[in-house]
């Protein structure tokens, strides 16, 4: 059970804690989509420029156009076109209108019905003559940008961006240069987009926002030296600035001078809230769990409330086996989930993994309590019934089990849902040696998802406990087919020959062409050992039992390897590997059996 609950928290940490580069891209994007923010900081600087300037921030003036009855007829006439399907003539003649009338808001329209048609160079020319009509509009550069940047001419944004940011107030110019740059870096060409934000932003080395830019751009085209230069000179001019320092993370040479970046901002700085959680994130990655929750314990003095901070510590007291303090924690987060019903995060994640550490204290009842609090629709919802099903088993329910995936059943909406319920309920099946019934979950599986080797490859395991060896081959020679790449069928039926002891060639070379693919898989080791063995070559049947035990002490491994051992005579050697086994797993039936057939005791 520790290792399941590991597991499951170090998958759950790196979900949920990113790098320094996603940080400042974070960090980025949010100073560049702070549209608010720039419009903002225009309008009071208009406010203070000579009336023609003022003129050009503001919104351009429509053309004084009657609207005509050939005008309306027209806009009228397309509109229904449009509306029938047929996109073409719509927006030919919407286009025209736009052209007769230099009316942008007929241009738009025009851009509108070529991007829902999904025809990005009819919507360019359309854009175009938009930004042309109304070039101080920002609505239509930003569509002008975006169209352009799927195109191979984004050479001819140049000119406009040079005149849009001349024109820009001083104050929204700097954040205006990191919007050009995220959008630049969205173009096919990297580096023809570079050279233009480059040019660009030439005349003005004195902001900050220049800097941060040519950082980002350069890291995007993957030029470390000009991006750390350039991330250096924005701290340079502001040393307090978190999105800078962020941005020095992101494009340091490697992770350890990233660190000590961070590390010796927020002494300088320890109030800042960003760079406090890139920094936790990054030293989780580098599984420095004690100093990353040191770092969050800091962050949620600040704010007690912070979901991302409580289920970050939720996860790593968790993986730190600080279970009590994980468990508050997780609490407290889905208590603030459900105080902010306008948060979109799943609470699934927290519900599992609470479940999963009030098994660790043989809870069970307290385990499905809090799976009680997962509602049907939410995005984890076949997860949590999953995870209902396997505790209702270990409880010996598998009615019960069975019952909450089928209520599962009913919310799954996707191939891949349907196939983990299924797969599910097999193996709950075979758990409980119901392989008759598994079996024929399986079946009725795979005439919904003929092709599909997870089932296939299942299937054709229940088959051979069933003793159904010719339907375990055929499904098993169904999936060499679809994926012959799939070592595990190759080795599943080499194994189950040499276990049975026929066609031993064909075994040996079955397996062997698994261990070509995985020569580090423990399990095609022991049954390359094994085929060895019923082979009668037992030197070599030990050598390569002892590589697989080394690869990885299973059970079964570890059964195979002492009767190897037992045959050649190393009889105490091989009741030492039983007793190891024994200690693992007492009720193993593999061992069992083992020592019943060779009538020995460990």
């Amino acid at each position: 059970m520790k290792k399941t609950l590991a597991l499951l928290t170090s998958s759950l940490l790196l979900t949920a804690c990113a790098s320094f580069q996603q940080s400042g891209d974070k960090a980025n994007a949010e100073a560049a989509q702070d549209k608010k923010a720039v419009l903002a900081k225009s309008a009071a600087a208009n406010r203070k420029k000579a009336p023609k300037a003022r003129a050009q921030q503001q919104e351009d003036s429509l053309p004084a156009v009657e609207l005509s009855e050939d005008i309306l007829y027209k806009v009228l006439t397309a509109e229904i076109a449009f509306q029938r399907g047929q996109w073409q003539s719509a927006y030919v003649t919407i286009l025209a209108a736009a052209q007769q009338t230099r009316d942008p808001r007929l241009a738009k329209r025009a851009a509108e019905i070529a991007v829902a048609a999904r025809q990005p160079s009819e919507a360019l020319v359309a854009v175009r003559l938009w930004t042309e009509l109304a070039p101080h509009s920002d609505e239509a550069l930003q569509n002008y940008l975006g169209l352009i940047m799927l195109s191979d001419s984004v050479d001819e944004i140049e000119p406009l961006l040079t005149q849009r940011l001349a024109d820009a107030a001083p104050q929204a110019r700097g954040p205006m240069i990191l919007q050009i740059q995220r959008l630049l870096a969205r173009a096919k060409d990297k580096r023809a987009s570079f050279a233009i934000l480059q040019k660009v932003t030439q005349p003005y080395g004195d902001l900050l926002e220049t800097h941060l830019a040519l950082a980002q751009g350069a890291f995007n085209v993957g030029d470390a030296t000009y991006a750390q230069r350039e991330a250096r000179a924005a701290l340079k001019i502001k040393p307090d600035s978190e999105l800078a320092v962020l941005t020095a993370a992101q494009v340091a040479s490697d992770t350890n001078e990233a660190t000590k970046l961070v590390s010796d901002f927020l002494r300088k700085y320890p109030n800042s809230r960003e760079v406090r959680v890139a920094y936790a994130r990054s030293l989780v990655e580098q599984k420095n769990y004690k100093d990353a929750r040191t770092q969050f314990e800091a962050l949620l003095k600040e704010d007690g409330d912070d979901p991302t901070t409580l289920f970050a510590l939720g996860v790593l007291s968790a993986q730190t086996d600080q279970l009590k303090d994980a468990e508050n924690y997780l609490k407290r987060y889905l208590q603030v989930l459900a105080a902010q019903p306008e948060d979109d995060r799943d609470p699934s994640q927290a519900i599992l993994l609470l479940s999963r550490i009030a098994e660790e204290r043989n809870d069970l009842d307290g385990a499905l309590r809090y799976l009680d609090q997962a509602e049907p629709g939410t995005d984890g919802y076949i997860n949590i019934q999953v995870r209902r099903a396997q505790l209702l088993m270990r409880k010996n329910d598998i009615d019960g089990a069975r019952k909450a995936l089928e209520a599962a059943q009913s919310e799954s909406t996707t191939d891949a849902e349907q196939l983990q319920l299924i797969q599910a309920e097999s193996l709950l099946l075979r758990d409980a040696n119901r392989n008759q019934e598994a079996a024929d979950v399986l079946k009725g599986g795979l005439e919904h998802f003929p092709n599909n080797t997870d089932l296939l490859y299942d299937y054709a395991m229940v088959c051979e406990k069933l003793g159904n060896y010719k339907e375990m081959e055929s499904s098993l020679r169904r999936v060499m087919k679809l994926a012959p790449g799939n070592q595990h069928a190759y080795n599943a039926l080499g194994y189950s020959l040499a276990d049975r002891n026929i066609r031993l060639p064909e075994a040996l070379e079955l397996i062997q062409k698994a261990a070509d693919m995985a020569p580090q898989d423990a399990f095609i080791a022991d049954s390359l050992g094994w085929i060895q063995f019923r082979m009668g070559r037992l030197e070599q049947a030990e050598t390569q039992m002892r590589l697989a035990y080394s690869l990885r002490p299973d059970p079964e491994i570890g059964v195979h390897l002492g009767e190897v051992l037992w045959t050649r005579g190393k009889q105490e050697e091989a009741k030492q590997v039983w007793r190891e086994v024994q200690a693992k797993d007492p009720d193993n039936d593999v061992l069992k059996s083992t020592l019943a057939r060779l009538n020995a005791k460990p």
